[in-house]
């Protein structure tokens, strides 16, 4: 049995539309998620332990003001197209088309004011909450009217997070979650006592500003082979790497399938990863430098968390031989990732 209370959880600033912000609290009995109106933010996800001893295993913040302040995307649904374009740029039946540039000199997440910082239209379901928005033609330089709809349900110990969208124009789109992990709890210093598998092959080598070259790379003989599991920190120190935060090809398909799984052997944690999409991007917190203060006045720093983020591949719009990112009118885009939490 799955609960839904919600809750207020502050006012949006003046400056920012002001506006009602709810919080919506999924219950089972192994699992409690908290989720935002606000960028559809996941906020809090408390799992147990091998002792049944429930932790908060996601970064984030206490209040409302955390959020509307500059954040590395903390749990939020990033869109229209997840990851980064380069140059902020692309062609659609002739026509170019530039989006706000935001990191360097590529578009990230949606732009300056992407899914992640708007108030979604809430509506409770018996075991989760759908959240619906209209992303009107030219926001953020994206084409097309684009309805959306992403639904968080709670069964047990899986959360599953399905996106679909419809639109009046052509237009990109790739929708995912941006929440940062750690089994420890959130506020524990690293991950690197994590074990992490990737069921990928290969993975997509990037240039200094982030942007896939082009070549899809085989992970065999590289640090990038996550085929079997690997202790992050000793795995990053064998092969002199400062982080991870690259796409992952995984197999086409139609039917959900388990793409990864991270292991916290103190604690006895794990997740999985189950997902309709073509690609994963694993990152594990290379940016975050102890500036922000988060939940319990805890900060967070450098390798404190892992993001495990289903998508299409970044860039695909540029990049004809990656997998299709164009939806159509007429059309519905739609994705599910299944989040499963257990012990082991």
């Amino acid at each position: 049995m799955t609960t839904v209370r919600r809750e207020a959880f502050g006012r949006m600033p003046a400056e920012q539309g002001g506006g009602e912000v709810e919080k919506f609290v999924l219950q089972s009995d192994s699992v409690k998620v908290e989720i935002l109106s606000l960028g559809c933010i996941i906020a809090a996800l408390e799992t147990k332990d091998r002792d049944g001893k429930f932790s908060d295993v996601v970064l984030g913040f206490d209040t409302l003001e955390g959020y509307t302040r500059k954040h590395p995307f903390f749990g939020a649904v990033v869109g229209r197209v997840a990851n980064r374009i380069a140059k902020g740029r692309f062609t659609l039946d002739g026509k170019e088309y530039q989006l706000f540039l935001n990191n360097g000199p590529n578009s990230l997440h949606g732009g300056a004011k992407g899914f992640d910082k708007v108030l979604w239209s809430p509506q409770v379901l018996p075991d989760g909450v759908r959240f619906f928005r209209l992303s009107p033609d030219g926001e953020e330089g994206y084409p097309g009217d684009l309805k959306v709809w992403v639904t968080y349900t709670l069964s047990g110990r899986q959360l599953a997070i399905n996106y679909r969208a419809q639109t009046s124009k052509m237009t990109p789109i790739s929708l995912t979650n941006h929440a940062y992990f750690n089994l420890a709890g959130q506020g524990s210093p690293d991950v690197y006592d994590h074990e992490i598998s990737i069921e990928a092959d290969s993975y997509l080598p990037v240039d200094d500003t982030k942007i896939p070259t082009g070549e899809v790379a085989a992970v065999q003989g590289t640090g990038f082979d996550l085929r079997q599991p690997v202790e992050l920190g000793k795995h990053m120190q064998k092969f002199h790497l400062d982080g991870f935060d690259h796409n992952f090809c995984l197999q086409e398909a139609q039917s959900p399938r388990l793409v990864a799984r991270v292991r916290h052997p103190p604690t006895g944690r794990t997740m999985e990863v189950h997902t309709t999409q073509p690609g994963i991007q694993f990152y594990t917190g290379n940016n975050l430098d102890g500036s922000l203060k988060g939940k319990g006045g805890i900060t967070y720093p450098k390798h404190s968390a892992f993001c495990l983020e289903t998508q299409n591949w970044p860039d695909a719009v540029n990049k004809p031989h990656f997998p299709n990112v164009l939806l159509h009118p007429g059309e519905e885009y739609n994705s599910t990732t299944w989040l499963v939490f257990n012990t082991a």
